[in-house]
């Protein structure tokens, strides 16, 4: 009977440790996510000029939070957004019509852009 209860006492612990593991795991990717999200948010404010094509990292307090690339695509732009947190990395990748971009209010330069 004590050995029953020695048992159940151990797996419990051990379901417990592995719950709060899964749980900082997924916790650490959220982090990464809203890192990525962040870099998607900050290309689209920052469409360029003339240029086809921007890369840009996203640092503050001597750490890379996302590392951002937009492009200029036929009748759109492609947006890459690779947010990081400790050991874990989440890509994003989003397509936008230069149609949707000027209803949703982000300013597109006129040189070149939006002309294709």
């Amino acid at each position: 009977m004590k050995l029953h209860l020695i048992l159940i006492i151990i797996l419990g612990f051990w379901g417990i440790s592995y719950l709060s593991a899964q749980t900082k795991t997924e916790d650490d990717m959220n982090l990464a996510y809203q890192n990525a999200k962040k870099g998607i948010y900050w290309a689209l404010s920052n469409i360029p000029g003339k240029k086809a094509s921007l890369d840009n990292d996203l640092i503050a307090e001597d750490k890379l939070y996302a590392s951002v690339k937009i492009s200029k695509e036929v009748q759109g732009v492609k947006v890459s957004s690779i947010g990081y947190y400790q050991t874990n990395q989440v890509e994003i990748i989003i397509y936008k019509s230069y149609d949707s971009l000027k209803a949703e209010g982000y300013n597109i330069p006129s040189s070149g852009w939006g002309e294709d």
